[in-house]
């Protein structure tokens, strides 16, 4: 992830997001911060990537939102997509880091239920492919 925001961002701030409800409250909602994420970040630390958390989820897309992180790293898909999508639906895009290969995608997900009716806005479709055109170049 570091590697890949380092193209675009010369030290970026990365947030963890944690796991469980209010990062585990120490133990009592989940022991996966104490002992897997806090020590990840601890050696993400060791070899110079600026990592902070775990946070909980419910406030560290604001944060970023508001300056405090060029990025937060989400443990899993739809934890990740809530924010960006209240943030700005029309417009996000979600990018998978650490790939041998650019990936991007549309946040929207598939939208069956509108497929092949002709009202499909094309907005996160185009910004797709434009990330990747870009992303693909800055790796170069």
């Amino acid at each position: 992830m570091n590697r890949h925001l380092s193209n675009f961002i010369r030290k970026p701030r990365i947030a963890v997001a944690a796991l469980n409800p209010h990062a585990g409250d120490k133990g009592m909602f989940g022991r996966e911060e104490i002992e897997e994420l806090e020590p990840a970040i601890e050696e993400a630390r060791s070899i110079g990537i600026v990592t902070e958390g775990p946070y909980p989820a419910d406030s560290v897309f604001y944060r970023a939102a508001n300056g405090e992180f060029d990025a937060v790293l989400s443990l899993y898909h739809d934890q990740g997509h809530i924010a960006p999508k209240m943030y700005d639906f029309r417009m996000t895009v979600s990018v998978t880091l650490g790939l041998p290969f650019i990936r991007t995608s549309v946040d929207h997900g598939t939208a069956y239920d509108i497929a092949g009716k002709g009202i499909a806005d094309p907005t996160s479709m185009t910004k797709a492919i434009i990330a990747a055109a870009t992303y693909s170049q800055s790796s170069k």
